[in-house]
């Protein structure tokens, strides 16, 4: 066999394995990107349906402006609704307790071991980027000031982004547009200065999830925030995409929609 005749064959050996490769690629691409987000649907679905059933069609009058924050379910169960108004109107997901691989199929976990919405300290959901519904594919997308409204059986809890800005005047104007001045406060002065509503960390750093996150400290008298958590950059899980919110306003849903979701 001549040289020649054994570099064509090998070129071609290489060539098939790289096709190989590419079409292996391909349909992993198109289970993470098509079959997993069905799947998620449809549990999604199912979800919602087990929710309606519980809270029924007419929600108990409860006073507004004091939280009730809902029981702790057990784990894989639903508790509450998710809306991410300045994502559009499609950005609605039912949370689940636990966030184990089979709960975030479902939609967004919530992370056992910390506090429920509405109460004292940091209620932490993780949720997906991409595939399995990707419920947080566009976390980066928030602001400052942006909503996310977490629906009870009784109640719409509003939650404000904390500002993205670092410091000095522009965290200051930030924070005034939406938080209450006791939160501005704090914020900008006091021992939740630290915090930023969006950043970015490693896999390990589970002081986003504590009560006061990054901190080992509990803060007197706890802010009652919200945490999203998600996996960052796309299609990676190298680092993770942190959104942190706080509570300013709770209403019941006999009330109306809240301002949040009619703006």
């Amino acid at each position: 066999m001549s040289a020649r005749t054994s570099r064509a064959g090998a070129a071609r050996i290489v060539g098939e394995l790289l096709l190989t490769v590419a079409a292996v690629l391909l349909l992993y691409a198109f289970y993470e990107a098509f079959w997993t987000n069905l799947a998620a649907g449809r549990l999604q679905a199912e979800a919602a349906a087990g929710l309606e059933e519980r809270w029924g069609d007419d929600p108990a009058a409860v006073a507004t402006g004091e939280p009730i924050p809902p029981p702790v379910p057990p784990l894989g169960e639903p508790f509450a609704r998710v809306h991410l108004p300045s994502l559009g109107e499609g950005a609605v997901y039912v949370a689940v307790e636990g966030v184990r691989a089979e709960d975030l199929r479902t939609g967004p976990g919530h992370y056992p071991g910390t506090q429920m919405p509405g109460e004292p300290g940091n209620a932490a959901l993780a949720g997906h980027r991409n595939g399995s519904g990707a419920v947080f594919e566009h976390l980066d997308r928030l602001n400052s000031c942006d909503a996310i409204v977490v629906e009870t059986e009784t109640q719409w809890q509003t939650y404000r982004l904390l500002p993205v800005e670092g410091g000095g005047e522009e965290r200051l104007a930030a924070a005034r547009d939406c938080l209450t001045p006791h939160q501005v406060d704090r914020v900008t002065s006091g021992d939740y200065a630290h915090m930023t509503g969006r950043h970015i960390t490693t896999p390990g750093d589970v002081g986003v999830i504590a009560p006061v996150p990054g901190s080992a400290d509990i803060a007197e008298a706890p802010e009652r925030l919200l945490t999203l958590t998600t996996c960052h950059p796309m299609y990676s899980n190298a680092e993770r995409l942190i959104v942190h919110a706080a509570l300013v306003e709770t209403i019941s849903k006999t009330a109306g929609l809240p301002a949040a979701l009619e703006e």
